[in-house]
Parts: structure tokens; C-alpha cells; sequence
């Protein structure tokens, strides 16, 4: 069964960096999407950045595209989002997520997401 296991996560000073981790098993094969998605207090759950883990495809949120890096390492099973110039709106609940996809574009949106990790808390402090 696919796990996906978040971390990295904490407090930071605005226009600092975080670079949060994922770790994932579980993968039967390599057409699959992955990505970040965040959620605060009181909004929807919305898009950070997203990549296929056998093209490397990319797709970002205009509100984070300038700052934030989505990467992945294959041979580890990782994740990862450099997070930097961070604000405090940056401050959320954030969560890796993973589906099988075939196409090069992975979706950006969380609906079309099924797997999921607990999530790991960031918080950006003036």
C-alpha cells in the first residue's frame, strides 16, 4: 500500500527557508503524480506544487512559483519543497500527496488526489 510520511516542517522567520520532505513507499510503478498541497485555518486545501515522478513535468501556484522548488529523488522515495522568502501567508498545514497518472501534466488539484500523508505544520512568523 502507498505510504506517504511528511516532515521538515516548523517555525520560521519571514523571508527564511524550510525544506520540507516527503517519504513514500509503496509505489507499484512509476507513473504517478506527486506533490504539496496546503491548507489554513479556515480555507480549502489548495495547490503548492506538483511533478511527475517519471518526467519530471512541473506545475506550480502563482503564489509560490518565484519562491518555491518542488524536487524529487527516485532512488530515495523522496520528496522534497524548498520553501524560501517565506511569508506568513505561507503558513499552513502541508501535505504530500500522491495518484497514478498518465499523462505528463499532473493535476492541480487536490480532489484528484487520493493518497495522502499526515501532514507537517508550517509556521512563518513576522
Amino acid at each position: 500500500q502507498v505510504q506517504l510520511v511528511e516532515s521538515g516542517g516548523g517555525s520560521a522567520q519571514a523571508g527564511g527557508s524550510l525544506r520540507l520532505s516527503c517519504a513514500t513507499s509503496g509505489f507499484t510503478n512509476n507513473e504517478i503524480c506527486v506533490g504539496w498541497f496546503r491548507q489554513a485555518p479556515g480555507k480549502e486545501r489548495e495547490v503548492v506544487a506538483v511533478i511527475n515522478r517519471s518526467y519530471d513535468t512541473t506545475t506550480y501556484a502563482d503564489s509560490v512559483k518565484a519562491r518555491f522548488t518542488i524536487s524529487k529523488d527516485n532512488a530515495k522515495n523522496t520528496l522534497y519543497l524548498e520553501m524560501n522568502s517565506l511569508s506568513p501567508e505561507d503558513t499552513a498545514m502541508y501535505y504530500c500527496a500522491a495518484q497514478s497518472w498518465y499523462s505528463l501534466t499532473c493535476p492541480a488539484t487536490a480532489s484528484a488526489y487520493t493518497y495522502w500523508g499526515q501532514g507537517t505544520q508550517v509556521t512563518v512568523s513576522s
